[in-house]
């Protein structure tokens, strides 16, 4: 059997509602200031805006930008931000044999033609003839094509020149669970040398926001942390973008990389979401684990959304684990797709700075360790899918 190779994390690109890039999103979760949210905009519900981003610092053409909706600017912009960090932007040699995995939903709707179908079919006398009648006749295909999911990929090998094998996950958070995993494990077994791997998610926008009130989703009227919404809380969407230069350590080190972190881990799953489900499904995917795991320098980074019951089954496991946590959702929204790289992304940070983030809310338990070396990271998806990752320093 081949010997599996180190893969290292060697460009992080991040965008929030904290700001743009890695640096500004710690020195909001590093000091626990107030997260940023509108209440208003999208009254009832609560979301997480995207900070001001000039565009043209990584798409310079007017042209790229102009037929881009805003999920595929902020992801293509996170892309630019990864690649540069990692020392890879503008370099063809480099370029050519970068993959990329994307993980990432389809874009807006025509809100007009949607909320019109929608009315109308309050009163049709054949509400379903109605709806094919008017999606065939309102709904502009080149508008649908626009929204497709794997152009978010395309895009980033139009502006940046990634022109390495391309691969797009769809299937809300453990899409970026699976995204990571994948591109981790190509680079373990020799697949790969570089991957890019992310996403993005445009949040203040009424339809998302009408897809997931559908099934009650959403926080409404007041915030608060995601662990103390109570049993009628639920996710604040946030605008995100997020991308991970992942490579093997051979090839960074012969060309002089830094790495962020080490990804030793990546374990992805689902269950019928029965009661007791998610818990054991958490800890199964722990004990895989554990016996790498430094307790007296590790922390928990989750992903916890602040939906229920979902986000106490996380709580209940993540006691066991006995190691201090913190929920970045309450800083920076639920990003879907991109939350779990966006996390990743957070855990390189605090690995940087030796601690975990300021603690909020009542499941942010423990206190940092004063030399964190290791952090594992946790999806819950909202209503399926379950992850984690354990990543460490590079000394």
């Amino acid at each position: 059997m081949t010997e599996r190779r180190e893969v290292w994390i060697t460009g992080v690109g991040l965008v929030t509602c904290l700001g743009e890039g890695l640096d500004a999103a710690w020195r909001h979760l590093q000091r626990g200031d107030p997260p940023p949210y509108d209440d208003k905009s999208f009254a009832p519900y609560i979301v997480h805006p995207l900070a001001p981003i000039d565009f043209d610092k990584q798409i310079p053409k007017k042209s790229d930008q102009r037929q881009m909706e805003l999920w595929q600017r902020v992801g293509v912009y996170a892309a630019g931000l990864a690649l540069a960090d990692a020392g890879i932007a503008g370099k063809p040699d480099l370029l050519d044999h970068t993959d990329m995995i994307v993980a990432a939903e389809g874009g807006e709707r025509d809100i007009a033609a949607d909320a019109a179908i929608l009315s109308g079919m309050r009163s049709a006398d054949k509400p379903g003839a109605f709806l094919n009648e008017r999606l065939m006749s309102d709904l502009r295909p080149t508008l649908f094509l626009a929204q497709l999911p794997n152009l978010l990929a395309g895009n980033i090998s139009i502006v940046h020149g990634v022109v390495g094998s391309s691969r797009t996950f769809l299937g809300e958070e453990p899409a970026g669970v699976d995204a990571v995993r994948v591109a981790q494990a190509r680079i373990a077994a020799g697949q790969s040398e570089l991957t890019l791997v992310g996403g993005a998610f445009h949040a203040t926008r009424w339809d998302a926001l009408l897809i997931y009130e559908e099934s009650g989703a959403l926080l409404q009227d007041s915030f608060a942390p995601v662990w103390d919404r109570g049993p009628q809380g639920g996710i604040a969407l946030g605008n995100m973008g997020a991308f991970l230069m992942l490579e093997s350590r051979d090839h960074a080190q012969a060309r002089g990389a830094r790495a962020r972190g080490r990804i030793l881990s990546v374990r992805s799953d689902r269950n019928r979401r029965q009661t007791g489900d998610i818990e054991a499904t958490l800890r199964r995917q722990w004990e895989a684990i554990a016996a790498q795991v430094d307790r007296a320098h590790a922390g928990i980074i989750s992903g916890a959304a602040g939906l229920e019951p979902a986000t106490s089954a996380e709580r209940a496991a993540l006691k066991d684990f006995g190691l201090p946590v913190r929920a970045t959702g309450t800083y920076i929204g639920h990003g879907l797709e991109a939350q779990f790289m966006s996390n990743l992304g957070i855990a390189c940070a605090a690995l940087e700075h030796g601690r975990l983030p300021a603690p909020a809310g009542v499941g942010d338990v423990g206190t940092s360790p004063s030399d964190l070396s290791q952090v594992v990271v946790t999806s819950v998806g909202h209503w399926r899918g379950e992850g984690l990752a354990l990543v460490e320093r590079v000394d």
